[in-house]
């Protein structure tokens, strides 16, 4: 595949994944309110670091269930497995959020690290580029190799860094905001990730 058509999926479906309300975008603009704009951009390096292999997983997952059929029985029952959790999660931080709880304060040095252990505790990151990778490969819009999903990757890291920059740029505006957002989003993702994963079970054992 092209080079750029490859970079340009990549940006394209980082920016989706990451324009979300999240855990990520809410800590970005924390700590770009708290430290400046420029520690926060150490903080969404850390992101991006990890983005980069979590994409590069996510496409080769993907092309292995699209190669091997046998296996997608198995994929579907820890997808599902995998849905249940997320859902249970989403719930959880939907009720605790609402809690009152003093912010740790990250030191700026340990910025870039922290920003790694953040996206590493992001578990959704790999299930989304498996889905939306393996809806391209179905639809003949991507062709996987190890240079395709190479700048794939690339072109998700960018994305996804040009995104959270964004976030940390504009914080102090969209703040109160982004909170409110998502409170709210961690619940209708909560009830979404729920429904399709009882849609999920039902349809296994029919």
């Amino acid at each position: 595949m092209n080079f750029f058509i490859c970079l340009l999926l990549g940006f394209s479906i980082a920016i989706v994944g990451s324009i979300t309300p999240s855990f990520l975008n809410l800590t970005v603009v924390k700590f770009s309110l708290r430290n400046g704009k420029k520690p926060a951009f150490y903080l969404i390096g850390g992101y991006a670091t990890v983005l980069f292999f979590q994409a590069n997983i996510g496409a080769y997952l993907a092309n292995v269930l699209m190669e091997n059929s046998e296996y997608i029985t198995l994929i579907q029952k820890i997808g599902t497995g995998i849905l249940i959790l997320l859902s249970l999660n989403f719930f959880r931080l939907y009720y605790t959020s609402k809690e009152k709880t003093k912010k740790e304060e990250i030191p700026k040095s340990k910025a870039y690290f922290y920003g790694i252990l953040m996206s590493l505790l992001n578990t959704i990151a790999i299930p989304f580029y498996f889905t939306t990778i393996s809806f391209l490969i179905g639809l003949n819009y991507f062709e996987y190799s190890f240079f395709n999903g190479f700048y794939f990757s690339i072109g998700s890291t960018l994305g996804s860094f040009v995104l959270y920059s964004l976030y940390a740029i504009v914080a102090k505006k969209i703040e109160h905001r982004l909170q409110y957002i998502a409170l709210k989003m961690d619940f209708i993702l909560g009830c979404l990730t729920g429904f399709v994963a009882v849609f999920s079970t039902i349809k296994m054992f029919i």
